[in-house]
């Protein structure tokens, strides 16, 4: 590793001296050396996604295929793979369970000069490399768990090593502004949405004013978007669905639908960090141990009561919804989700709760349309504003949350309706808790890093 690391700056020096200094005047050299680190990170955040996508649905198919034909394998399988998942992650990088948008909130404000050595813990390539392997396991073992926050984790622990890694003579980047980048840049290559990456990072990572780092998100967010989209194409995360709005009365439908979901998010947010909160009382590693199989075992019950629509990401559940529903979507679904979704984050292995929201508001928009007598034709407009509303009843992000549905589906003409189901859902979530689930986590692990002792780093590779 120290080999690559100084073959990779003897070739960023080499180019600067043989061309950059020959071509351009000292005012643009400066920019160029600025932003080729933030363009090789943002390349290779975009291959890191299409390969880590295609390792997903790979998994996720595997699990299906499994449970469809040997259902009973769920108790053996499913707390084994909760049991491994959690065991890497407690074995090589703590940091890397969960969700990883906490972490890079945390990594983002300790990126200081007193304490920006410490955030290897939070986003060091190690970290990046169990959050794969541990939410893969999850995943194969019938978890409910997304890839969207794990994608902004190992974006910004690409992001860090690669601004680690410049040379010494080059003008050095801000810490900060390289984790904010690669935030964005992870969320864009994950679900294709380029300005979901951008109205993340100043709604969700950072609350500074965004003309410090707008160049450098801007061209991280299309680099890495460009990147993917020349592997998966110009994909839409969720197709073309087809929506109409009845006029009347239905505005207020949405309006219900919306405050509904946004609630159910934040009681979702609420039970994880309860869940969180009463794991904590099991201290000793087997105690630690008993408390993940028993969240295996209770999901391999509901995977094995529910089949493969109560495992896995959710995205064939939305896609059911939008473009082949038949208005006979077991209501046992929403409550079987939330549960397995609870059970997996719990269970101390890494993934996301991003696209997993996402169905399950999906799921509780849609049974609410049928409680309400919605025809089902009528249904899809209601399902992207409680997938809005959930989402941001988890995350309070409101505007991300619109705008990544609006990027998944290309539905401009349901911008408004997106827009108000998202503050709606903010204003009920508000009254349930002031702080969102991601806000709480980031305290934790602020707190967790700045307790871990310096230990002298046995290779390069544990730096970075």
């Amino acid at each position: 590793m120290p080999e690559a690391s100084s073959l990779y700056q003897r070739i960023l020096t080499w180019l600067d001296q043989r061309i950059i200094r020959r071509l351009y005047t000292e005012r643009v050299r400066k920019l160029i050396l600025q932003s080729l680190p933030f363009w090789l990170a943002s390349f290779l955040v975009g291959l890191m996604a299409v390969g880590y996508e295609k390792l997903f649905v790979w998994a996720e198919q595997l699990s299906f295929s499994w449970l469809r034909q040997q259902p009973l394998l769920a108790f053996g399988l499913t707390p084994l793979a909760f049991l491994l998942a959690w065991w890497v992650v407690q074995r090589w990088a703590p940091a890397a369970r969960g969700s990883g948008i906490p972490q890079v909130m945390a990594g983002i404000e300790l990126s200081n000069p007193i304490h920006h050595t410490r955030t290897v813990h939070l986003l060091g390539l190690r970290v990046a490399i169990v959050k794969v392997l541990s939410s893969v396991v999850l995943l194969l073992g019938g978890g409910v768990i997304g890839r969207e926050g794990p994608t902004i984790q190992i974006s910004a622990a690409i992001f860090r090593a690669i601004n680690r890694l410049q040379p010494a003579s080059w003008p050095q980047l801000s810490r900060q502004i390289a984790l904010v980048t690669g935030g964005a840049a992870g969320l864009a290559a994950a679900f294709n949405t380029p300005l979901g990456g951008i109205v993340f990072v100043v709604e969700e990572l950072t609350q500074i004013h965004l003309s410090r780092f707008r160049m450098a998100v801007f061209t991280a967010v299309i680099i890495a978007g460009l990147t993917a989209q020349q592997f998966l194409g110009p994909y839409l995360y969720l197709g073309y669905p087809k929506i109409t709005s009845p006029g009347g009365w239905f505005t207020a439908t949405i309006m219900l639908v919306a405050v509904l979901c946004g609630l159910a998010g934040a009681v979702f947010a609420k039970t994880l960090l309860w869940l969180g909160n009463f794991r904590k009382r099991f201290v000793s590693l087997p105690a630690q141990a008993g408390w993940v199989l028993g969240c295996g075992l209770l999901l391999a019950a509901l995977a094995y009561a529910v089949g493969a629509d109560g495992v896995g990401t959710g995205k064939p559940i939305i896609n059911r919804l939008l473009f082949q529903n038949d208005g006979l979507t077991a209501w046992y679904l929403f409550p079987a989700r939330f549960v397995g979704m609870a059970l997996s984050y719990s269970s101390g292995g890494a993934g996301g709760v991003f696209a997993t929201s996402l169905s399950a508001g999906a799921l509780l928009g849609d049974g609410i349309g049928r409680v309400l007598g919605v025809a089902v034709p009528d249904r899809n407009l209601l399902i992207l504003v409680s997938m809005v509303g959930f989402l941001t009843g988890v995350v309070r992000s409101p505007f991300t949350a619109a705008i990544l549905v609006l990027e998944m589906t290309d539905r401009h003409g349901a911008i408004f309706q997106l827009l108000l189901g998202g503050l709606l859902a903010q204003g009920i979530a508000a009254v349930v808790d002031r702080h969102s689930l991601y806000e709480h986590l980031k305290t934790g692990f602020i707190r967790e890093t700045l307790d871990q002792r310096r230990e002298p780093a046995t290779s390069l590779f544990y730096e970075i």
